[in-house]
């Protein structure tokens, strides 16, 4: 997961960076800093918590994007448009 990948799941889930803390457990300061840039490699139990946050909430990480899972309880099935 890169830091882009980080911001992107955060914007798919409307989550704020406090929200992201409830629920991978990862203080404010280590996600801040990953989203910026200022550290590239996080430990591996930070970078393990913030995936399995995101997974566990529908987010799908595909080559170098996220994406909401197709079976996740927050997809919301496309519309077809009304003729």
């Amino acid at each position: 997961m890169t830091p882009a990948q980080c911001r992107a799941a955060r914007a798919l889930l409307n989550w704020s960076q406090f929200d992201l803390v409830e629920h991978s457990g990862v203080s404010q300061k280590s996600i801040t800093d990953y989203e910026r840039g200022a550290t590239t490699r996080p430990f591996r139990r930070t970078r393990t918590a913030l995936v399995a946050a995101f997974e566990a909430a529908g987010i799908e990480f595909i080559n170098r994007g996220v994406r909401m899972r197709a079976s996740s309880s927050r997809a919301r099935p496309i519309q077809k448009p009304s003729t």
